[in-house]
């Protein structure tokens, strides 16, 4: 029964298939409150910020992943891909803010009402591989001395790499020797730690 109950609709006495649906027969749209706007051309739809922003009515930060209700519209195209704006209330002071996708470029840029914050990086900042690109990759193919230079240089990474990870397997290894007396060790560094906790809270509340 509950499944039906979740799909099946109430159709009043005086309704009959002349009337249309049942939302034409109320007077509303399928969207509710989301289309109110939508004779304008605007749909009220779920958007999650794609990065941090600075808002310029309160100065506050607003992170990656905060979602608004904001206003969808689209203004133009980019050969047959629409481009859209996204208009949104800053949650912390009555600012609005306005932000457009970027089919060109596939990003989101900030148009009105904040500004985006700066976030450069380089890969090796995150210790990410630093991927060949197809232009390098192709030259290193037709350029003998490029492949040469690259493999000179691809043999002093491997070498710094083999000790750094020499390093980390003799740390290991010494750490871990004996698993049992670590975590000996460790079980006794909780129950340190817990009969502090308890003594604490003790002479706190008595």
């Amino acid at each position: 029964m509950a499944d039906r109950r979740a799909v099946n609709k109430y159709y009043p006495p005086d309704w009959d298939p002349s009337k249309g649906s049942l939302n034409q027969y109320h007077g509303q749209h399928a969207l509710r409150e989301r289309a109110r706007k939508l004779h304008q051309g605007i749909l009220i739809v779920r958007f999650e910020l794609p990065f941090n922003i600075w808002c310029e009515g309160c100065d506050s930060h607003i992170g990656t992943g905060v979602r608004y209700n904001a206003e969808k519209k689209k203004i133009g195209n980019y050969y047959s891909t629409p481009i859209l704006s996204f208009r949104m209330k800053c949650h912390l002071c009555a600012n609005w803010i306005e932000i457009h996708t970027d089919p060109k470029n596939a990003r989101y840029v900030v148009v009105a009402g904040a500004r985006q914050k700066v976030e450069t990086w380089e890969p090796e900042d995150s210790e990410v591989i630093r991927l060949p690109d197809e232009a390098d990759k192709e030259r290193r193919e037709k350029n003998a001395f490029a492949q040469l230079e690259h493999g000179v240089e691809d043999k002093r990474k491997a070498a710094s790499l083999a000790q750094r990870l020499m390093d980390i397997q003799s740390v290991n290894d010494k750490q871990w020797s004996s698993p049992d007396e670590q975590s000996s060790k460790l079980r006794k560094r909780f129950r340190v730690g817990h009969l502090c906790a308890r003594s604490g809270q003790a002479s706190r509340y008595g």
